[in-house]
């Protein structure tokens, strides 16, 4: 199991310092069914500690993205390095990462913190249609996070903007 829980009598109790943890750093969504909620509820319901850093706020619900703003990326580089500084982290989740000067700044702090696990969700494309990654930031995802990553989890039209190849078949 990734949490290694100590027992004191009857009560278990988590010694941060040496359970593990995996970090999202991901977009913000209003309505709760994406980003770093998302992410975080997945972590919870596999018994994992999750901490987030938000790259990105979205206004977003069912319907579609309203409007997005992204923070100054010495704020997110602060909430990464806050969290690597404080916790065991085994894995980091990437999610929404709106332009370049955010992929180089994310690509940084993983240069120094050296996470085990890299998992790149590509988050270009929202399934709205709407696009959520400026479109000069896609040579920085592809030299940069790409050759970084563990595991990559384009959807279909992200996979297919990555890979310059129109995906007709299950194949």
């Amino acid at each position: 199991p990734l949490a290694s829980p100590q027992k004191h009598g009857t009560i278990v109790a988590m010694n941060m310092s040496t359970a593990y943890s995996a970090l999202t750093i991901a977009g913000s969504d209003s309505g709760g069914g994406a980003g770093i909620q998302a992410d975080l509820k997945a972590f919870a319901a596999h018994r994992v500690h999750g901490l987030s850093a938000i790259a990105a706020l979205t206004a977003q619900n069912t319907r579609g993205v309203t409007a997005v703003h992204v923070p100054p990326v010495s704020f997110l580089r602060a909430q990464i390095d806050a969290c690597f500084d404080d916790f065991n982290i085994a894995a980091v989740k990437l999610g929404m990462l709106a332009n370049a000067e955010v992929i180089h700044t994310v690509a940084d702090a993983l240069q120094t913190h050296r996470p085990d696990f890299i998992v790149l969700d590509p988050v270009m494309i929202a399934t709205s249609g709407a696009r959520l990654l400026e479109d000069s930031a896609l040579d920085a995802l592809r030299e940069r996070l790409i050759p970084m990553a563990t595991l990559i989890t384009p959807n279909i039209p992200e996979a297919e903007v990555l890979s310059g190849r129109k995906i007709t078949t299950k194949e």
